[in-house]
C-alpha cells in the first residue's frame, strides 16, 4: 500500500501555525514512508475562500517548502459527487430526510448512525472508542442543497486515496462519525492521528491574543521558512534524541507518529527565535548580505557596498531575525543617530566622563594606523595607567559613537567605522550631552 496523506485546509485568508504544523507533519510522514502528499483546499465556503486567500495560503506553504505530489484537488468542483453519494445513501436507507427543528425552511439530510459501537486504534493517542449511545444521528446535506464538512471530507478523501489521516486532535469526535460513513460508502477505512493541540503559556489554544500566530506574521517579523519548519515540527514531535536544529533530510528520516506527544505543545517564541537566529548563521555569506542590503534598502539606507559588506560582517552572529537588522546597523550609516536615553544618563552625564572622552579622541588622533589592534591596545593601555576601569571607558565610548550600549565588538566596530567617523562621533556626544 503506498501511504497518502493530504493537507486539507479551509482558506480564510490567514493560516495558523497550529494547520500549518498538520501539514508538515503529513509532509514529513509521507516522505519518511516514500508516500505521496496531497493538498485538498477545502473552498466550499464562498465568501470567505477568495482567490487572495487561496493565494495566502499557497505562497505560506511554497514559503515553507511543502511541496505536494499531483495538482490541488479543489472541494467547490466536487459538489455534484458529495450530493450523488448522499442520495445513494438515502436509497440503501443509510440516510433520511428531515426538517431538522421543525424549522420550515426545508429537508435535510441526516445520516443514520448504525447504532454499535465504534472503536479505531489512533496512530498517536493510541486505542480509542465510543459506545453507540453517544452517538447521534447527524446531517450530511443542509436544507439549503449544500453538503456538511463530514460527507465532503470523507468522500474526498476516498476519491484522493488518502490512506493516513492526520490532524488536530480536535476532530477525535468527528473520527467516529466519519469511519461510520467509510463503512456506509463501502470504503477502505484510513489510518488517523491527531495531533495535540498547541497552547499558551497559560495551557489555552495559542491565538492571535498571545502574539503572533499565523505563518504570515513570522515571515513579516523576519523568522526564515526553514527555521519556522523546524521549530514547528518539534512541537510536539522528537526525533528520539537531543537534536533540535535538524535538516529536512533529518527530520524525514528521524520522523515516526510514535514520537509525536499526545500532551499539548507549548509554543515558545525565545526558543523559536534562537533556532531562527542558528539558521541565519547557516546562511550562504552572499545570501546573508543580499537579505541585509534588501532589509536596509527597505529602510530608505543608501550605502557603498564594499562599506555594507563590512558592517553587515560584524553583526552576523547577532541577528536572530531579518527585522533586526537594521536596528543592529543603522548607526553605521549615519552621523545623526539617535542615543539611548537611559545609557546616556547612566553612562556618560556623570563626573569625568568629558575628561575620558577627550582624553580617548587625543589617543586616536595619535594612532599611526587605526584599526581593530591599534585601537585595542591604546584603549587598554589607557586603561592600565588611568586606573580608571574597563566600564569607565569602554562603555562611554561606545555610547559615543553608537549611541546604545550594545553590538559588535568595540574595536572592530572603530575600526569599520574610521577614524574620522569615530572623532566626528565623540565631538557631537560631548556637544549634546557634556559640554
Amino acid at each position: 500500500m503506498k501511504v497518502r496523506t493530504r493537507f486539507a485546509p479551509s482558506p480564510t485568508g490567514n493560516v495558523h501555525i497550529g494547520n500549518m504544523r498538520a501539514a508538515i507533519y503529513n509532509w514529513l510522514f509521507a516522505r519518511h514512508m516514500g508516500g505521496e502528499f496531497l493538498l485538498r483546499v477545502e473552498d466550499t465556503d464562498r465568501e470567505r475562500s477568495t482567490p487572495e486567500a487561496i493565494q495566502t495560503l499557497l505562497e505560506a506553504m511554497d514559503w515553507l517548502k511543502l511541496d505536494i505530489d499531483g495538482e490541488p484537488l479543489y472541494q467547490s468542483t466536487r459538489m455534484e459527487a458529495h450530493l450523488e453519494a448522499a442520495e445513494t445513501l438515502l436509497s440503501k436507507g443509510l440516510a433520511y430526510k428531515e426538517d431538522k427543528g421543525g424549522t420550515g425552511q426545508g429537508e435535510c439530510v441526516i445520516f443514520r448512525m448504525p447504532g454499535t459501537d465504534s472503536a479505531y486504534v489512533d496512530g498517536i493517542k493510541g486505542p480509542l472508542k465510543k459506545a453507540a449511545e453517544n452517538m447521534q444521528d447527524f446531517v450530511i446535506v443542509r436544507s439549503n442543497g449544500t453538503p456538511v464538512f463530514h460527507l465532503a471530507n470523507v468522500l474526498d478523501d476516498i476519491e484522493q486515496g488518502v490512506t493516513h489521516v492526520i490532524r488536530g486532535d480536535d476532530h477525535v469526535e468527528n473520527t467516529f462519525r466519519h469511519i461510520a460513513l467509510y463503512q456506509a460508502l463501502d470504503a477502505d477505512v484510513p489510518n488517523f492521528a491527531h495531533l495535540p493541540m498547541i497552547v499558551n503559556a497559560q495551557g489555552k489554544p495559542y491565538s492571535k491574543r498571545d502574539g503572533d500566530a499565523f505563518v504570515g506574521d513570522f515571515r513579516e517579523k523576519g523568522f526564515l521558512g526553514d527555521a519556522l519548519f523546524n521549530y514547528l515540527a518539534l512541537l510536539g514531535w522528537s526525533p528520539g534524541d537531543d537534536r533540535e536544529v535538524m535538516t529536512r533530510e533529518e527530520m524525514i528520516e528521524a520522523f515516526e507518529l510514535a514520537r509525536c506527544q499526545s500532551s499539548a505543545a507549548q509554543v515558545d517564541l525565545r526558543k523559536l527565535t534562537w533556532m531562527n537566529g542558528e539558521y541565519m548563521l547557516k546562511l550562504p555569506e552572499a545570501e546573508f548580505e543580499a537579505m541585509c542590503f534588501e532589509a536596509v534598502a527597505k529602510a530608505g539606507i543608501e550605502a557603498d557596498a564594499d562599506y555594507a559588506k563590512q558592517v553587515f560582517g560584524l553583526v552576523r552572529e547577532r541577528v536572530k531575525t531579518v527585522a533586526d537588522i537594521v536596528p543592529m546597523v543603522g548607526y553605521f550609516f549615519t552621523d545623526e543617530f539617535d542615543y539611548d536615553e537611559k545609557a546616556v544618563r547612566k553612562k556618560l552625564q556623570k563626573d569625568g566622563v568629558a575628561d575620558v572622552l577627550a582624553q580617548v579622541k587625543a589617543i586616536f588622533q595619535e594612532l599611526e594606523t587605526f584599526d581593530e589592534a591599534s585601537t585595542d591596545k591604546a584603549l587598554h593601555d589607557f586603561v592600565e595607567t588611568s586606573g580608571l576601569g574597563f566600564g569607565a571607558v569602554m562603555a562611554p565610548a561606545r555610547l559615543a559613537v553608537t549611541g546604545i550600549q550594545s553590538g559588535p565588538d568595540l574595536f572592530p566596530m572603530l575600526a569599520v567605522l574610521g577614524r574620522e567617523r569615530v572623532l566626528a562621533r565623540i565631538d557631537r556626544t560631548v556637544r549634546l550631552f557634556l559640554s
